[in-house]
C-alpha cells in the first residue's frame, strides 16, 4: 500500500480569494453600459482569471448511529446548478469569495477553475449558461455561442479596441 501520497500543486499558487479589480471593473462597465463591447470585455477579462466554483456535499447514503439517530454515512461532492421554471439550468461562478459569501456564507466551498473548465462542466452538467457573481456585485451571463466556445477550450481576447477574437489552442 503506498502512504507516500502527494496533492497536486494548485495552478493558482498564492491566490487569496480576492476578486481582480480590473475584472469586477468590466463586470461592472456590463452593468453600466449594456453594450456587446462592454459583454465580450467582460468575458475576455474572465478568459485571464480564475473564478471560483462552488461544490457543495450531497448525502448518497445514510447510516445509522448507536443512538438511532440518523447520519450521513457517504456523501459526493457537487457543483451548485440554478434551474428556472422552464427547466434551463445555469451553473454559478464567482469572481472572489466575497461574492460567493454574498451568494451563501457558508455551506460552499470554493474551486478554484478557468472559465474555460467552468463552461466545460456546465455543459457536462446539463447547463445552458454559466452564471458569475449572481448575488452581486454585477452578475453577469454567459450562455450560447460563447459558452460554447469557452468549453471548447477557446478563450476570447480583444485583439484590437473594440476588434475580439478566440484564442484556439493547437495543442492536441
Amino acid at each position: 500500500m503506498d502512504h507516500d501520497r502527494r496533492l497536486a500543486q494548485s495552478a493558482f499558487r498564492g491566490d487569496d480569494g480576492a476578486a481582480s479589480a480590473q475584472t469586477r471593473e468590466r463586470l461592472a462597465a456590463v452593468t453600466a453600459e449594456g453594450t456587446p463591447v462592454a459583454y465580450l470585455r467582460a468575458v475576455a477579462a474572465l478568459c485571464g482569471d480564475r473564478i471560483l466554483v462552488p461544490v457543495v456535499a450531497t448525502t448518497t447514503r445514510l447510516g445509522q448511529t448507536i443512538g438511532g439517530l440518523t447520519s450521513d454515512k457517504e456523501a459526493e461532492m457537487s457543483v451548485v446548478l440554478l434551474q428556472a421554471h422552464n427547466g434551463r439550468r445555469a451553473m454559478l461562478g464567482f469572481t472572489g469569495l466575497d461574492s460567493l459569501r454574498a451568494w451563501q456564507a457558508d455551506s460552499a466551498r470554493p474551486v478554484p477553475v478557468t472559465l474555460d473548465v467552468a463552461a466545460r462542466t456546465t455543459h457536462a452538467e446539463g447547463g445552458v449558461a454559466l452564471v458569475i457573481d449572481i448575488a452581486g456585485p454585477d452578475a453577469l451571463v454567459i450562455e450560447g455561442e460563447v459558452l460554447d466556445q469557452l468549453a471548447v477550450g477557446h478563450r476570447l481576447l480583444e485583439v484590437e479596441p473594440d476588434v475580439f477574437g478566440w484564442a484556439v489552442s493547437t495543442a492536441e
